[in-house]
């Protein structure tokens, strides 16, 4: 990890917050499966077009290599609610989709600054929704086995979509939280003890944050998931990186789902970054974390196929 962070600060890149949305966009989009392996093949790889909660069109992709009729995981990519897209996450979500057994669905939920908070949200709440009824059956998908998952801000927006599900009666059969922000303001220790050169810098999270969601608005749950009242969600994996500033909220996360008696699964990858998922090609963490994740998703989709 330590030479790949070398290798990345000796190119100079741009740093996300000296550009303009749409160009991080085009470079993260550019840069974001370099360091994956090939995008995997799959029996099934379907592009659709599904609804936000104002009937907005939302572009989403559909990963299958199961027979019959599979559970499924609604995936939500990355980048800090204002970049990323279905082509950062392919690789990733055809890997999930491999060593789960099961189909995932990526969706292609609306950015900020066009999409302020809480757009991102209610996007996931609706497409969540729809899965769960008809969408799952139109699609040959296990509705009844549905599980919510992402990384970074994707993974935020699982835990609300977790959230969301117990107060509407949704039963999930687990939230996959892969280095997910939890808290309001970026003030835990990781967040100044990893502020520089480890990838994901404080000026990048501000520069999200700002374009995302007014200032003022931050200990909102659907934002800041820490504040809400957990009881009762979904059984969670949580997956986090050592060296990354979001490592302290994540943790501060799995302790409060384990005191309301969630059931937790936490791996913690020493010597790594965020995004290190993402980096198969350089590391054998990231295929440790994804194989880790699709056992996690086998495990929930069993057990809630064996509850009466």
């Amino acid at each position: 990890m330590a030479g790949l962070l070398q290798r990345i600060q000796r190119a100079k890149r741009t740093p996300f917050h000296a550009m303009t949305p749409a160009e991080a966009r085009k470079l993260y989009e550019a840069g974001a499966e370099v360091l994956e392996p090939p995008r995997a093949p799959l029996k099934r790889v379907e592009n659709l077009t599904l609804r936000g909660a104002d009937g907005q069109a939302l572009a989403a992709r559909l990963y299958c290599d199961a027979p019959g009729t599979p559970p499924a995981l609604l995936y939500l990519h990355g980048g800090g609610f204002t970049i990323g897209s279905l082509e950062t996450h392919d690789s990733l979500c055809r890997q999930l989709a491999l060593r789960s057994a099961g189909a995932v669905i990526a969706l292609d939920y609306r950015l900020a600054p066009e999409h302020r908070f809480p757009t991102a949200v209610d996007d996931a709440w609706a497409v969540m929704r729809w899965l769960a009824g008809q969408g799952g059956a139109a699609l040959g998908l296990d509705a009844r086995r549905l599980a919510v998952g992402g990384d970074s801000a994707g993974g935020t927006l699982a835990a609300v979509c977790a959230l969301h599900a117990r107060d509407i009666g949704l039963p999930l059969a687990l939230q996959l939280l892969i280095t997910p922000g939890t808290v309001a303001h970026a003030d835990t220790p990781s967040h100044k003890l990893f502020a520089n050169g480890f990838l994901l810098e404080a000026a990048d999270i501000q520069w999200f944050f700002d374009h995302y969601i007014d200032h003022h608005h931050r200990r909102d749950w659907r934002f800041a998931p820490i504040e809400a009242d957990v009881d009762d969600v979904a059984p969670a994996c949580v997956i986090l990186a050592e060296c990354d500033p979001l490592v302290d909220e994540g943790l501060a996360y799995a302790d409060k789902l384990r005191a309301a008696g969630v059931a937790v699964e936490l791996e913690l990858y020493r010597g790594m970054t965020h995004d290190f998922i993402k980096m198969g090609r350089a590391l054998k963490e990231a295929g440790h974390a994804q194989a880790a994740a699709g056992a996690a998703l086998k495990a929930a989709w069993a057990r809630m196929q064996d509850t009466p």
